[in-house]
């Protein structure tokens, strides 16, 4: 894209400097006189300085508009960016808060869990101790 340019902007101006030898080479072999051969000149060179200046103009005025829109578009990704990493961030924490909800869950579940063999082993062990005392004493 960026060789097509700066061929297209090498042939334009090939053509302008290329316009403007021709000219001045066909007004200095024509059969004029002086005053006419230099007013031709002049009025060639006025013209072409026009053309020149028209080109220039339109340059710059794409010049800012293409600038103007890689602004835009930079703007615009960035927002985006910020836009998806917030997004990104909210499913993070929730995943997070999600995951901490189940392992407290779980964790006091294995609590109570433990509590309660630990409830039934201890009974088991006392009437283990108790059949044994009474065995003994029978």
């Amino acid at each position: 894209m960026a060789s097509e340019n700066n061929q297209g902007k090498g042939l334009l101006i090939g053509l302008l400097i290329g316009g403007a030898i021709g000219a001045v080479l066909g007004l200095l072999f024509a059969p004029k006189s002086g005053r006419e051969l230099r007013q031709d000149i002049k009025n060639k060179s006025d013209e072409y300085l026009d053309d020149a200046e028209k080109y220039i103009t339109d340059a710059r005025t794409k010049a800012k508009d293409l600038i103007n829109e890689g602004k835009r578009r930079s703007e615009q990704l960035i927002s985006d960016a910020k836009t998806k990493s917030g997004e990104l961030l909210k499913d993070a924490e929730r995943i997070f808060k999600d995951a901490k909800a189940k392992t407290s869950n779980v964790v006091e579940t294995g609590k109570k869990t433990f509590a309660d063999e630990t409830d039934k082993l201890k009974t088991a062990f006392k009437a283990g101790v108790d059949a044994y005392k009474e065995s003994k004493s029978s």
